[in-house]
């Protein structure tokens, strides 16, 4: 083969060439391979979780409009960034700690750690970092918003590390992973302002509202498994529940979250009462899809293809914007509750 005079076209065997050989892709695939599991154990697509954030910094925009600019919205995607890495620290431990489990589940069976493909070493290492990071970012924004995220890391440790391991507790498993909820609110609320602490009222409800969501996907676990045996190696807390009493246990969690966000709308803003229907509706929908088979109510992160069910949080979620921005007078007349005098924020 021969060139024109003055042809550039190297060689390939010219010192100068960059010809890259199949060995050099396949390292490059290895060791995306080799990361692709830690990623994977960190969980960035448990990550949507942290919309329960939005909850608190809608209500500390309501009660302080003044904080409505683009400084604040800065801070909020620092919040929300700090928040990511507590809780990709908190899924780090949990996945190691649950592997021997895992194994006994049909699907968790395939995860990373279970399944062979991360060093436990090198995981342990990851969930210090992260958190160390989440904390990190977190100080940098405020105090409150530090021991708010200092409190999520804590409970990851009381859910998931012996002696406690509260997850294998009965009803005591639900309570202490639906508390990430409240606190989810507080890292919302303190993302905006750091002078006050929102009602306590609406804390608890959102507490007893978690409660409910994370009964439904024992629930919905449990009926996946549909074998007693199996369900009882994967979930300590299997070997107490049944049916029956998950179906009980929602109850009692949906009563007392009723209650509590009664007393949160009769005492500061009786205008809420409106969307009492629409939120009943939306835990009965709830319900209707933890009854499916495969259901999404097991896997929360998921539960983005209920088309319907984002569909009608979404309208939820804009009625409750409006009537936090109205006042509608007759309401007090008609169920005969002065307006409310007192301030619903704890002053620090």
């Amino acid at each position: 083969m021969t060139f024109r005079k003055g042809s550039t076209r190297p060689s390939p065997l010219q010192p100068g060439s960059t010809v890259l050989g199949p060995s050099v892709s396949l390292a490059r695939q290895s060791a995306l391979d080799s990361i692709r599991p830690y990623v994977a154990i960190a969980r960035p697509d448990h990550w949507c979780k942290n919309v329960f954030m939005l909850l608190g910094v809608l209500l500390a925009f309501f009660y302080h409009p003044e904080l409505v600019h683009k400084e604040t919205f800065t801070q909020i995607l620092w919040a929300v960034a700090a928040t990511c890495f507590v809780a990709s620290s908190n899924y780090v431990l949990n996945e190691i700690l649950d592997a021997a489990y895992d194994r006994s589940h049909p699907v968790k069976c395939s995860r990373p750690v279970p399944n062979g493909q991360v060093n436990v070493s090198f995981a342990y290492a990851e969930w210090f970092l992260l958190g160390v990071i989440g904390l990190a970012l977190s100080l940098l924004l405020n105090r409150p918003f530090f021991f708010s995220g200092l409190f999520l890391l804590i409970m990851g440790l009381v859910y998931n590390v012996p002696p406690i391991r509260s997850k294998e507790l009965p009803y005591v498993d639900v309570l202490s992973e639906a508390i990430n909820n409240p606190i989810r609110l507080l890292l919302g609320w303190f993302a905006v302002t750091q002078a006050e602490f929102p009602p306590v009222s609406l804390l608890i409800s959102y507490w007893m509202i978690g409660a409910f969501f994370m009964a439904a996907k024992r629930f919905a676990e449990y009926r996946c498994i549909a074998h007693t045996g199996t369900a009882r190696a994967y979930r300590a807390s299997f070997r107490y529940y049944d049916e029956q009493k998950l179906l009980v246990s929602m109850c009692f969690y949906t009563t007392c979250f009723a209650l509590f966000l009664g007393i949160f709308i009769i005492r500061y803003h009786l205008e809420l009462i409106l969307i009492v229907p629409l939120v009943a509706g939306f835990i009965s929908y709830y319900l209707h899809i933890a009854f499916k088979e495969q259901s999404a109510a097991q896997s929360p992160e998921h539960l983005y293809r209920e088309q319907g069910l984002m569909a009608y949080l979404a309208i939820c979620l804009a009625v409750f914007v409006v009537l936090m921005l109205v006042e509608i007078p007759v309401l007090y007349d008609w169920f005969n509750v002065p307006p409310s005098q007192v301030s619903p924020l704890w002053k620090f």
